[in-house]
C-alpha cells in the first residue's frame, strides 16, 4: 500500500478558479437550476455553484503556498471585466447552460492564468484550461431527457450581469464532494513593473 499520500504536505487537493456572480444573481440562476430539477429530475442540476469555471487541477498540499503566490501575481495583471449572460446553450446531448455573450474577454482572464500552468501539474496530471466557458445548468442529462429539454431551453429567455473583479480559488481533498472557498484573488490590471516588484 503506498502510504505516501497520507503523509503531511504530500495530500493532493482538487483546486478550481472559477468567477462567481452577484448574490443576486447567483440565486436567479439557482432558481433556474431548481427548476430544472423539478421537472425533470436531472440531479446534477442540484449540484454545483452558479459560476464559470476557469481552471480546474491537482497539486499537492506542499506546493499551495508556493501556486497561491503565483496565482496572485496573475490576477493583479488581469483586468476586472463586465460579464454578460443571455439565453442557454447546450452541449449536444448531455448539457445545458447559461450563454456568456462576451466569451472572448472571460477566455483571455483564462489564458492570463496558463502562465502558472507548471505549477498546476501534479504528477503525470495536467491542469484543465476550460475552452468553452459558460455557467451549467445541469450535465449528464440523459439523452432523451436532453432532446425534450433543450426544444424548450432554446425558446427560454435569461438575461443577466456582473462585474467579475475577482477570481475565486476553491479546494477539496481528492475523494470529496463539496469544494471549499480558500481565496478570493483581485482582478486589478496593475503594469507589469508593479508586479515585478512584487516578486522580490
Amino acid at each position: 500500500m503506498d502510504t505516501t499520500f497520507s503523509m503531511p504536505g504530500y495530500r493532493p487537493y482538487e483546486y478550481l478558479l472559477v468567477l462567481s456572480p452577484h448574490e443576486d444573481l447567483r440565486q436567479k440562476i439557482k432558481d433556474v437550476k431548481k427548476d430544472f430539477f423539478e421537472q425533470y429530475g436531472v440531479q446534477t442540476a442540484l449540484v454545483g455553484r452558479p459560476q464559470i469555471t476557469l481552471a480546474r487541477f491537482t497539486q499537492l498540499e506542499m506546493m499551495e503556498e508556493r501556486l497561491l503566490h503565483k496565482l496572485r501575481l496573475i490576477s493583479m495583471g488581469l483586468p476586472p471585466l463586465k460579464i454578460e449572460l443571455n439565453g442557454f446553450g447546450s452541449y449536444p446531448t448531455h448539457s445545458i447552460f447559461i450563454n456568456i455573450t462576451n466569451k472572448n474577454q472571460v477566455k483571455n482572464i483564462i489564458n492570463g492564468f496558463k502562465d502558472a500552468r507548471r505549477l498546476m501539474k501534479c504528477g503525470g496530471e495536467n491542469p484543465y484550461f476550460i475552452e468553452d466557458p459558460c455557467v451549467p445548468i445541469a450535465i449528464r442529462i440523459p439523452k432523451e431527457v436532453y432532446k425534450d429539454a433543450i426544444k424548450k431551453y432554446e425558446k427560454k429567455h435569461f438575461s443577466g450581469r456582473f462585474i467579475a473583479d475577482n477570481v475565486l480559488v476553491l479546494r477539496r481533498r481528492k475523494g470529496e464532494m463539496k469544494y471549499m472557498v480558500l481565496e478570493k484573488m483581485a482582478l486589478q490590471y496593475l503594469p507589469v513593473h508593479t508586479l515585478q516588484g512584487e516578486l522580490f
